[in-house]
Parts: C-alpha cells; structure tokens; sequence
C-alpha cells in the first residue's frame, strides 16, 4: 500500500501544515516556512504541496492548501498528499477539522490499481491524527478498495466465476456461509430471470447467497448487480457504449465493500448478500426482445429492451431476499444511464420508501463526504411499463424518467421487508480526484455502513 496509517508516532517524521485560503499567518509557522511560502507564491489554493527545505538542503516540513471549499468531498481533500508527498515518515503539524476524514482522504488518494504491473506512488507513513480511530480508517479503506479492485477488474478475468471466487475469499476471512445456485440449477431453483440472461454466456450464471452473524440478529440485507459484462444482448450496445461495461458489475462489487466493512465491524446483524452473476452474452440461445419470462415472484415480464437486464436478474434476487422479510433491504446497482444524464458520477442517487430512514443517509452521505440525492418513487410513471400480454414490461416506450422507472419495476419485487432502498449508482469517475484516481468507484458505502452502524452498535 502506498500510504500506510500508523495510531503511535513515528520516527523523525515531518509535519505537513494544512492552511486555508490566505491562512498562512494563522498557522503556526515558523519564519523560514514563512519565507518560503512567500518566494513560491504559496497563499493556501486548494490542492496545492509546498515541500519546505530544513537543514543541509533536507525536507524540513510541507504546507498544503485547503482552499476555501467547504462540502462535497473537501474534507478528502488531504488524498492528494497521498499521491505527492515524497517517501517518508509524516503527521499533521496542525489538526485537522475532520481527522478521521483526512486520515481516510490520505488512503484513499494513495490507492494504485496494480494488478496488471503498474507500480505504486511513493511509501508515505502517516502518523493518525488525535480523533480518528485507525482501525475504522483502515476498515472502511479497505472496503472502498475491494470495490475499486473489483470494478477496475476486466472482464476476461472478472466473469460470473471470478467474481463468485471473490465472494468465497471474502466468506473465508470473515467465517460467513456461502451458497451457489448455478447454471441449469437456477431453473429447478426457481430463478428463471437470472438464468435467462447469463445463459448464453460462456460462464454460467449463478445466484452467490452470503450469510454472516447471528440467527436470532436484525436482518440487514444486501444485493448487487453482478451482471460481468454487458453487451447489450440482441439489442446490442454500440462499441463506445461497451467500453466501461466491465464496470457493470458495480453494484456486487460495492455490496462486498460494505460487506467487508460491516463484518469488519462486528455489528450485531444477520447480514446477508446476494448477487445474481451473469454475462449479458450473445448466442443462439440468448433471450430475445419480445420474450415473455415469469420471475421467481411470478409477475411475467415482457422484454421490451435486452440492454435492460439488470433489472431482470436483480428481480429474482429481491423476491428471494424479500420472503425472509428483512428489517432492511439494500439493493445497489449501475442500472441506468438515465441517473447518470440527471446527476453526472459524483452523486449516487437513491429510492426509498422510509422518509426517515431516507434522511438518515442523506445526513449521513453529507457527514462523510460520500454523496448522494434522493430521488422520488413516482407511483404514476409506474404505468408506462405496461405490457399488453404480460404483468409488466422491463422498459418504458417513451424514454422518460428512466431511472424512476427502472426503481419502480423493481419496487414490485419488494414487498414484506420492512425497509428498502434502491441505489442506481455508477460505480466509475472519468476523472482523477484527489481521493481516487480515474476507475472503479464505491459509492454510498461509506454512508451506509454508518447508518447500519449507528442502528445496530459498532
């Protein structure tokens, strides 16, 4: 790991100054920093380092600039210390507002995705600041890094069987149960959505079911898109459109990150996470537009759209989540690019049908700087999924308000849990940030496992 977390002080370690627009006099500085943040036009913008020279020509310290921002991912803002600073031992030479965030910001920003031979930045040592808790940090760093690994994944070697192999490694570090129900079993399983839109994959299709905690615990459950690759089906993307769909297997890879974080945890839950795996293939025996299935609930789906199957596979695994009736439901998936047309890639938007659960994430989301926005389950749109020879369709004809729609087909897979919650999140930022590089994203995540926590101790 490029930057590693460290609770005690360390030796001949460095202070970095953290200073606000126009704050270097308020700072504590002595008169050679003074000096030298003077000569290099240095007044605190944001994101920039200022490395200052101590004795016989040696790093004696580093200011970096908070600017004014206050907000939004601001307080990860110190990510970019993790990618600049050189090699070394560091702390904070002033506190921080936020330690646990900044701490969390220095991880963030020095993850490097190295799978395929890219080397990582400089070996950074920070010493945590007073406030943070580092096993927290570290826990919720590593779950956000699981998601990123996964997503950044391509999916030569992230199909239906390798992200079942990630589930089974995390299921081995935490002791939790796993189950598969797979290929043709999936038919005698009842689960004929998530068998029809893998079946013409390479890999079979397969339900991955993980149970962890207490029998008698709160039930807390999770399910996320596991749909590999995406093509599009019959109904085939354009190339542009097929380039990130490794990623559209976000949802599954940002339930194991919340996963690891929960159990990492030690809540008092009975977690349990499902992800339908599938490649959306073409073959002979790929399902077809026009097709009518009859899910595991029994609704029978026409098939408007083949490029519209996440829904399809997330139905079975809702229904089968929902007959345990758990206390909370959390779904997470990149279903549509309507969420991303209405709130770009910063913003996870969310459904629920909890006001008060719904405002405990936003105010959480907003603490944390894992940002999200609520979005309406518009009962009168869920008309314009009708189908005249089935109970539903899986797409609208007009194209309108997309997203709302696609919660409101999976809204009638849910009916006894007591709480649910749709994330149509993208699981991908086309930029480099200071808190994460251009890639595989966990979104909302953090915010979640402060709600889940908050609810059932931790």
């Amino acid at each position: 790991m490029p930057v590693e977390i460290f609770a005690a002080p360390l030796p001949g370690s460095r202070p970095v100054y953290l200073i606000g627009k126009n704050g270097l006099a308020d700072a504590g500085l002595d008169r050679t920093a003074l000096e030298w943040a003077a000569a290099n036009g240095f007044a605190g913008e944001a994101g920039r380092l200022l490395v200052v020279p101590g004795e016989a020509g040696a790093i004696g310290s580093a200011l970096f600039g908070l600017g004014e921002e206050a907000g939004g991912f601001a307080p990860l803002l110190t990510g970019a210390l993790g990618k600049a600073l050189p090699s070394g031992h560091w702390h904070f030479g002033n506190p921080p507002a936020e330690p646990e965030l900044a701490a969390l910001g220095l991880l963030l920003g020095g993850y490097v995705f190295t799978r395929y031979g890219r080397k990582g930045g400089n070996e950074i040592r920070f010493a945590l600041p007073e406030g943070a808790s580092h096993d927290k940090v570290t826990r919720l760093a590593e779950g956000v890094f699981l998601a990123r690994d996964l997503i950044n994944t391509p999916a030569n070697d992230m199909g239906p069987e390798a992200l079942e192999g990630a589930v089974r490694e995390l299921a081995r570090r935490f002791k939790a149960k796993i189950s598969v129900v797979k290929g043709d079993a999936l038919i005698a399983g009842n689960f004929p959505m998530i068998h029809a839109v893998g079946r013409a994959g390479a890999e079979a299709p397969r339900l991955i079911d993980l149970s962890w905690g207490a029998a008698g615990a709160p039930k807390v459950t999770l399910v996320g898109k596991g749909v590999c690759f995406d093509t599009g089906g019959l109904d085939i993307k354009t190339a542009s459109g097929m380039l990130l769909m490794k990623k559209d297997m976000g949802g599954a890879a940002n339930v194991l990150g919340l996963a690891s974080m929960i159990m990492g945890a030690g809540l008092n839950i009975r977690l349990r996470v499902l992800i339908p795996a599938v490649e959306n293939a073409i073959a002979g025996n790929a399902f077809r537009p026009g097709d009518v299935l009859t899910s595991r609930k029994g609704i029978t789906v026409e098939i408007g759209n083949t490029d519209a199957e996440g829904r399809l596979v997330l139905a079975d695994a809702l229904a089968l989540a929902d007959e345990e009736a758990p206390d909370i439901l959390i779904d997470m998936a990149t279903l549509t690019g309507a969420a991303r047309v209405a709130l770009g890639p910063d913003l996870a938007p969310f459904y629920a049908d909890d006001d008060a659960l719904a405002l405990e994430i936003a105010k959480a989301a907003a603490a944390l700087a894992d940002p999200v926005w609520r979005m309406p389950l518009w009962m009168p749109y869920g008309g314009k999924l009708a189908s005249r020879i089935a109970d539903v369709n899986n797409v609208t004809s007009d194209g309108f308000a997309g997203s709302v729609t696609a919660a409101l087909f999976l809204k009638r897979f849910v009916e006894k849990a007591a709480n649910w919650v749709h994330f149509d999140i993208y699981g991908w930022h086309p930029l480099d940030r200071p808190h994460g590089p251009l890639g595989g994203e966990a979104q909302a995540i953090r915010a979640l496992e402060a709600v889940i926590a908050r609810r059932y101790g931790g």
